[in-house]
């Protein structure tokens, strides 16, 4: 943190010190819910709050019991197994599109860019719950609900905003002159793509199919409309569970997901540096 210079006067002191006051109770406002979830979840009672043995940090108070009853039940290992199947399956569409969407959004003379653009980006700002209805009407009448084709193509659908977005971002720095010297070296296009243009968006594109696989992995409301039975997720069978069976495994469920956002957002930061240098820029 940087010290205050030594001509700062009483009112820049208070100005200095409150807002860093201020944003760390937001700070823990939000993280503070995530704080209480991961110690519950080393409960050994089946309850939702801290035990006596657990304050008074009695090893006999903490256990690993709920997540070996979820590593141990067919059903929340059929919901990650679909999660992951289905995640993977809308990461890999979305990313192939949105960067094939970019790519041509990118170029200073393409035709409507602004109308192209809004109409990707649209199920960004589009209330999630009026999408997930549209897909319902759509694919009931196409005989694609509750069946696992469907479910991808929503999560692709809601998965290439991202893509375009860090993908456009990254173009926004390239230089088009490359593309023009390959090709006047006899660079066919698909060579060029490969060669010239992918090395340096690379980062850009994977940051968007690591957003458009967290979109698809906790997402719940599109598959609600959408799923039946066998689609069923681990977001959607967390929600179930708590309306039908209460359990602490939730919590370990709840743990595992925190622990493999803070490894995407960690893998998110390392891309975004490397980026930056590829580009040339400080910071």
């Amino acid at each position: 943190m940087a010290a205050l210079p030594a001509y700062a006067t009483t009112l820049d002191r208070i100005w200095h010190y409150g807002y860093r006051t201020l944003c760390a109770l937001i700070f823990l406002f939000l993280i503070g819910p995530i704080l209480v979830i991961i110690p519950l979840s080393f409960n050994a009672e089946p309850y939702f709050t801290f035990s006596r043995e657990m304050l008074a940090l009695d090893p006999a108070g903490y256990s690993m019991r709920w997540y070996n009853e979820f590593f141990s039940s067919s059903t929340w290992l059929h919901a990650i197994k679909n999660s992951f199947l289905i995640g993977i399956a809308s990461t890999a569409l979305a990313t192939v599109l949105g960067t094939l969407a970019a790519l041509g959004l990118s170029r200073p003379h393409m035709p409507f860019r602004g109308l192209i653009m809004s109409i990707l980006i649209s199920p960004m700002i589009v209330p999630l719950i009026i999408s997930a209805a549209g897909m319902f009407f759509f694919y009931s009448s196409v005989n694609l609900s509750q069946t696992y084709l469907g479910v991808v193509l929503a999560h692709t659908a809601l998965g290439i905003p991202f893509v375009v977005i860090t993908v456009t971002a990254t173009l926004s720095g390239f230089d088009h002159s490359l593309t023009r010297a390959a090709a006047s070296l006899g660079a066919s296009p698909g060579y060029t793509f490969f060669k010239v243009i992918l090395p340096l968006v690379t980062p850009g594109v994977v940051s968007g199919a690591l957003f458009a696989f967290i979109t698809s992995f906790d997402e719940v409301v599109v598959v609600i409309f959408l799923s039946g039975v066998e689609q069923r997720t681990l977001p959607l069978q967390m929600w179930a569970g708590i309306r039908e069976q209460i359990s602490p495994t939730i919590l370990a469920v709840a743990t595992i997901l925190v622990a493999m956002s803070i490894l995407l957002l960690t893998v998110l930061e390392v891309l975004r540096r490397r980026s930056e240098r590829l580009r040339g820029i400080s910071g």
